[in-house]
């Protein structure tokens, strides 16, 4: 088996105990990118660096999504309207790695401006599924999902402001950690989103197993002052013995309703109590989150096309509606308040249930551009826990009958991640090992 299918664990200590070297894992993953890239369009950019510095990390090829800034190139985020852009500095996800000792190998394809949870522009193209090229990667994560479950990459970082991390590891059969806002630094990601205008957005590891995920989050997370988000909060081990685990029944293809309801059946025979668990304000928090995604950044997004229309792709333009008047201060301050007080709610309800299973999205991944509901509908289940804060875990779990990934989603209480990953180490424990994409 190729190196490139060895999990990030695993080739750390295949490096650690001479099996290869550095540069022979490197080597390999640069091939494989190369090759797979026509098929994939996982990369916007490959980077040809060799050095690292010793830690824990030392040698691994990682990726980064498009929108993480690294000294002396572009972060395109999938628009011609930032041709010409040079970072001026490593963002602190990219500072960090580099510091463990990875060695970042390319950055990673997204939809214009993170808008899209389609990979798609006018730069590299369409992200096709590893699992079936037909079939979209998802968004806008979709480049570094896809590039990780090819063994592209052993793993990286993305961003997520309405599943955007989530929801391609569930098209692509990978595992995507959404933090809460600050555990891991988003300072040096574009769009801004390291301060209280974000809201939404998160930085987080991504990578084909969770204890990779783990090893990713121990390297990410730590406080950050370029981040007004940041918190010194340190790591823990937390004891998730028979925990109480709410269920979320919620609309979604079948084949998702059965993968999630047998790994609910999975952590009750582990111990672990399921209970059925409604989200109090599910409407209104969708409404919420609608507004600080799609209505007050219209604006500022129709400024930047009015200039060059021309240059606009459709995944930048789909969440655009017409005619819509600008918001006042009066109605974000509503917002807001409405958002703490749901927040605050559901803290309430989880006050007993530490953690939450459900689908991570209602449909498995889709053909170009073939939608069967409204991102609204379709996406629910990942991006309510955008506007609330809450951390979430995606982790595969079964397969459609088409034989495409199915994801479930672990959502966790503030600050919570190290409980999500211990429920999902155990999850994958009794899912056993997951297989890698057909070899192209």
């Amino acid at each position: 088996m190729s190196a490139c299918n060895w999990t990030l664990e695993e080739q750390r200590d295949a490096i650690g105990r001479g099996e290869i070297t550095p540069s022979e894992l490197i080597a390999e993953h640069r091939e494989r990118a190369r090759r797979l890239q026509p098929q994939l369009k996982a990369f916007v950019r490959m980077v040809d660096e060799e050095e690292f510095s010793r830690g824990p990390l030392a040698g691994v090829p990682l990726t980064v999504k498009d929108s993480f800034d690294m000294e002396g190139l572009p972060t395109l985020t999938g628009s011609l309207y930032r041709n010409g852009h040079r970072a001026a500095s490593d963002s602190t996800a990219v500072r960090r790695l580099r510091r463990a000792g990875a060695v970042i190998i390319g950055k990673t394809n997204c939809p214009e401006f993170l808008a899209n949870y389609e990979t798609d522009n006018h730069i590299t193209g369409w992200t096709a599924n590893p699992w079936n090229l037909n079939c979209t990667a998802g968004g806008s994560s979709g480049g570094e999902a896809a590039a990780i479950a090819s063994g592209c990459s052993a793993g990286g970082v993305g961003s997520d402001g309405g599943g955007s991390i989530r929801v391609p590891a569930h098209c692509c059969g990978i595992v995507g950690l959404k933090p809460t806002p600050g555990r891991v630094s988003a300072a040096g990601h574009h769009p801004e989103i390291s301060h209280p205008g974000g809201l939404l957005g998160v930085a987080g590891p991504m990578a084909r197993t969770v204890r990779d995920v783990e090893i990713l989050f121990q390297v990410l997370s730590g406080y950050d002052s370029q981040d007004p988000f940041s918190a010194p909060v340190e790591l823990r081990e937390p004891d998730v013995r028979a925990m109480r685990i709410g269920f979320i029944e919620q609309r979604c293809d079948t084949a998702i309703a059965d993968v999630v309801a047998r790994a609910g059946t999975e952590l009750e025979r582990m111990g672990h109590g399921i209970e059925r668990f409604d989200v109090p304000g599910i409407d209104r928090i969708a409404d919420v989150w609608e507004f600080f995604f799609i209505t007050l950044p219209d604006a500022l997004k129709r400024q930047v096309i009015e200039g060059a229309p021309e240059k606009a792709h459709w995944t930048g333009l789909e969440l655009l509606k017409e005619d819509r008047p600008q918001p006042s201060g009066t109605e974000v301050l509503a917002q807001l308040a409405a958002r703490d007080k749901l927040r605050a709610a559901v803290l309430r309800a989880m006050n007993d249930v530490p953690v939450l299973i459900s689908a991570p999205c209602a449909i498995p991944a889709w053909a170009y551009r073939e939608r069967s509901a409204p991102y609204t509908e379709t996406m629910r289940a990942s991006f309510v826990w955008n506007v609330l804060g809450f951390p979430a875990l995606v982790l595969p779990f079964g397969f459609t009958p088409e034989g495409l990934p199915v994801g479930v989603q672990l959502i966790g209480r503030p600050w919570e991640e190290e409980t999500l990953l211990s429920v999902g180490r155990e999850l994958e424990e009794a899912r056993g090992p997951f297989p890698l994409p057909p070899e192209r």
